[in-house]
């Protein structure tokens, strides 16, 4: 039996590249032949689209085989995981019944961990290597469970004049989560939509070079229009164009998460 190891992708800023990145190094590592559990956890359903045609994705939305259901219901993971088209890669799916999680989270007990008692019986049976998931963007009561639930954080940040804008916000929060789950570490910072033409990417790594205590992946996700291509047919970039940049750089990102990860 492996042991499993829960990663969430975290930015409580929107546009970050998170979902994406979230998808294709899930994906990556499937490809590696590591067995992978995506979990869906933003009501925008854009992980389950990136795996999933509209059609299939308002089915699981609708049926209840999602996220939302398996929280609410308090029950085990393992009755809400699909499988893609990806040979060692599956989903817990989410759905737009997500955007009133925060309010069915309030009444319950020990809310802070219900993912994480959810999740139990999934990684004692040690099937996945890894799983991640897909946290939205915000930080408040689900965040948490997600966070208190995982054993590492990955922060993505897009390379634009806003994309630092709250990351103190989320070293703070991971900081209280601490006091839950005291053994959650930030694996690292991964930065997107790169633009070595542009000023603000330098700006950006020196700011968080800067920054202590932080680890900056050094694969840097750059711009490309095969990410924007491959979304608009619901397959990850590193399958869709397995030979482009974006591939080849979140393929080296996902093997740099991993060694860090697995230290």
């Amino acid at each position: 039996m492996s042991k499993t190891t829960v990663i969430a992708f975290a930015n409580n800023k929107g546009g970050s590249g998170k979902t994406t990145t979230c998808s294709n190094v899930g994906c990556a590592l499937a490809l590696a032949g590591k067995k992978v559990l995506l979990i869906d956890g933003d009501m925008q359903l854009n992980l389950t689209l990136s795996l999933f045609d509209e059609e299939k994705a308002l089915e699981f939305s609708t049926s209840g085989k999602n996220i939302y259901t398996a929280m609410k219901e308090e029950k085990d993971l393992s009755e809400f995981i699909v499988e893609t088209e990806y040979e060692g890669l599956d989903l817990v799916p989410s759905t737009s019944l997500m955007s009133s999680i925060e309010f069915d989270l309030f009444s319950k007990w020990q809310r802070e961990i219900i993912l994480k008692k959810c999740l139990e019986p999934v990684r004692a049976r040690g099937y996945y290597d890894y799983i991640l998931i897909d946290a939205p963007p915000t930080l408040g009561g689900w965040v948490m469970n997600i966070m208190c639930a995982s054993d590492f954080v990955v922060i993505p940040v897009e390379a634009s004049p806003w994309g630092l804008f709250g990351l103190a916000n989320i070293f703070e929060f991971c900081a209280q989560v601490k006091n839950i789950a005291p053994k959650l570490e930030i694996l690292g910072i991964a930065i997107t939509k790169a633009d070595e033409r542009k000023n603000y990417l330098k700006q950006t790594i020196e700011t968080l070079n800067e920054t202590e205590g932080v680890r900056l992946f050094e694969t840097y996700i750059h711009v490309d229009s095969a990410i924007e291509w491959s979304q608009d047919n619901s397959k990850p970039v590193v399958v869709y164009k397995k030979n482009s940049r974006s591939a080849n750089e979140y393929t080296k990102l996902a093997k740099e998460i991993i060694s860090y990860a697995n230290r």
